[in-house]
């Protein structure tokens, strides 16, 4: 069925499709009975596929990544097509509508999207609000985090942690945001000094929220592919040094080497899907390497198979995230990488997948 949608799909403009997936989504959350159907015949429940991450229950590996559901408005219809988890946003203190149209760009021949919509959100209180109302799907949902455009980097802390304290009762796990290529100057946070006074005024902020509420929620770190491996080695080290409970590798990429198209690929942004398949998965071997396997990762960029997923978990990914993948291939993409691992899990004689976490990397 959907190789039909997707013809009427890619003849709209990326965004109006995207849009138009999103008010679908909508209106099957005011369907459970149909919800429910499509959730039965989609999901995939084996045994070796659930695993705990960071205190969390995953009953599979396979996750949306953030920038689908930018407002937080349709994760629980999204949880029903089979997802093991979903992370919501980004999402910043105020809404911002990000920058100027056209701004999302398909390349076919690469199978990959390129993206500068540079965080375009209704904001926290909006998010809240869908949070408050809207039904609690059973899998874990993760809020990305990020700043408003034109907050300056000095004070980039104050909007990572309102976002926290805002929607720290509403996510099972959190995830800073600084690593997207479409915030200008977003990206020098990665820098050391300015990444240690960061991840310690939040970590400081959720210490102030466990006191608050009496619970603890995982925060994530997300890089981006482009990072030398000097400054990899330097992003963990504070990493491990502020205790931040993992990292998700890895966001888009600047790059354009090998690309098949022509007409897309001069467009400023971030390039996400298969041509970043390898370069993730080498950037999540090398944390794990580093790390000695004790720091969990969420493992995205060019997924599309099981065998993709596979090799990601192998090189030390706990979980993983799918988006451009969905796009190319369609929501039953997720029951296939699934159903997949579960194949090639029994073939290499793994009872869980939580036993082929990082056995291609030598620690």
């Amino acid at each position: 069925m959907y190789p039909i949608m997707k013809k009427v799909l890619f003849r709209m403009d990326p965004e109006a499709a995207h849009e138009w997936t999103v008010r679908s989504l909508q209106i099957l959350q005011r369907m459970p009975y149909l919800a429910k159907t499509i959730q039965q015949n989609w999901e995939v429940k084996h045994s070796s596929l659930s695993s705990q991450v960071v205190g969390l229950s995953f009953s599979n590996p396979v996750g949306l990544a953030a920038g689908f559901d930018k407002h937080a408005n349709v994760y629980p219809a999204l949880a029903h097509l089979g997802f093991g988890f979903v992370e919501v946003g980004t999402l910043t203190p105020r809404p911002q509508s990000g920058n100027d149209r056209p701004r999302l760009f398909r390349l076919p021949e690469d199978q990959a999207i390129i993206n500068r919509m540079g965080f375009n959100n209704h904001g926290v209180e909006d998010a809240v609000h869908s949070f408050q109302t809207l039904p609690r799907p059973t899998i874990p949902i993760g809020i990305n985090l990020g700043k408003n455009k034109n907050t300056p980097n000095e004070q980039a802390s104050q909007d990572y942690t309102i976002c926290l304290q805002t929607l720290y009762l509403y996510g099972d796990y959190f995830v800073i945001n600084i690593s997207s290529p479409n915030t200008q100057g977003l990206r020098d946070l990665q820098e050391a000094k300015a990444l240690e006074r960061l991840l310690t005024d939040i970590l400081q902020t959720r210490d102030h929220c466990i006191q608050s509420h009496q619970v603890k929620k995982p925060i994530f770190l997300k890089i981006a592919p482009d990072l030398t491996e000097e400054q990899l080695i330097e992003v963990i080290e504070i990493v491990l040094h502020t205790k931040i409970d993992g990292m998700i590798a890895t966001n888009t990429t600047l790059s354009r080497e090998g690309l098949q198209n022509q007409v897309s690929s001069h467009e400023t942004g971030g390039l996400s899907g298969r041509p970043l398949t390898s370069r993730s998965t080498q950037w999540i071997s090398q944390i794990y390497r580093i790390t000695q396997g004790k720091l969990p990762i969420i493992g995205v960029g060019g997924i599309f198979t099981a065998e993709d997923a596979y090799a990601k978990i192998r090189a030390g990914a706990s979980l993983v995230q799918i988006y451009t993948g969905m796009i190319y291939q369609g929501p039953a993409v997720v029951k296939q990488i699934n159903q997949g691992l579960v194949q090639l899990l029994e073939r290499d004689g793994f009872a869980s997948v939580e036993d082929a976490v990082g056995v291609d990397v030598s620690i």
